[in-house]
């Protein structure tokens, strides 16, 4: 897909979170938080007022220490970890950081990809003029790498599933709209009828695993809505 076909960036940010229900929590101890984030919902606050409401400040509200140790996109539902004191934010942080953490993710992309497998790897940079896209930039992107495996496929429409090598902003759904196939519902690189599948981003974070900060192994799932 051209990135000349995709939509133009709104003008203003609508943000309407849900709040139904407000948190949904997956696990906790006393090093860690595991939720279960809803789409439309940010992960950390921005910078206006009027988006204030995220799940960091829930968790808070609940567990005042706590702190996030990698975020989810808005649109994106699923797993995510946030830490309780600064030796566990540490620790989980060097587990993405240094890759040892495991994730997959779920979607339903446009049209019915060929083959069962495969790997994408295409770097990718902000697209400054359309902030906060990103784009496939060979000379200044980051490197960032994708591996995917079909699930299924049904009336033109793949069920996959994503592992993602690297932690790129918008990395699974960049790669997935350059091999041809957008997310259903992604309102920053979907259009007509792919768009228009879904009311929303068909992504989320289904599975989650890491070193425990006191030193097991840990795996968390939560099944996708779609």
């Amino acid at each position: 897909m051209s990135r000349a076909m995709l939509n133009p960036m709104p003008a203003t940010f609508d943000y309407h979170p849900p709040t139904d229900p407000w948190l949904t929590v997956v696990h906790a101890d006393e090093d860690i938080v595991v939720l279960d984030k809803p789409s439309g919902l940010l992960s950390v606050a921005g910078k206006d007022p009027a988006l204030a409401d995220c799940l960091e400040a829930r968790v808070k509200q609940r567990w005042p220490t706590a702190a996030m140790a990698h975020r989810l996109d808005k649109d994106t539902s699923g797993v995510l970890v946030m830490c309780l004191n600064k030796k566990a934010l540490g620790h989980v942080g060097q587990e993405f950081e240094q890759r040892r953490a495991k994730k997959s993710y779920v979607a339903r992309v446009w049209g019915e990809i060929e083959g069962d497998a495969g790997r994408i790897d295409l770097p990718l940079a902000t697209d400054w003029e359309h902030k906060p896209r990103q784009r496939v930039d060979y000379e200044r992107g980051r490197p960032s790498v994708t591996d995917w495996v079909v699930e299924s496929r049904a009336d033109g429409i793949t069920r996959v599933r994503l592992y993602p090598l690297t932690g790129r902003t918008h990395q699974l759904r960049v790669h997935m709209m350059e091999l041809g196939h957008p997310i259903l519902g992604d309102p920053f690189y979907a259009t007509g009828a792919a768009l228009a599948a879904a009311d929303r981003l068909q992504l989320h974070a289904e599975e989650l695993a890491f070193n425990h900060p006191r030193g097991h192994w840990v795996s968390f799932r939560v099944p996708a809505p779609f």
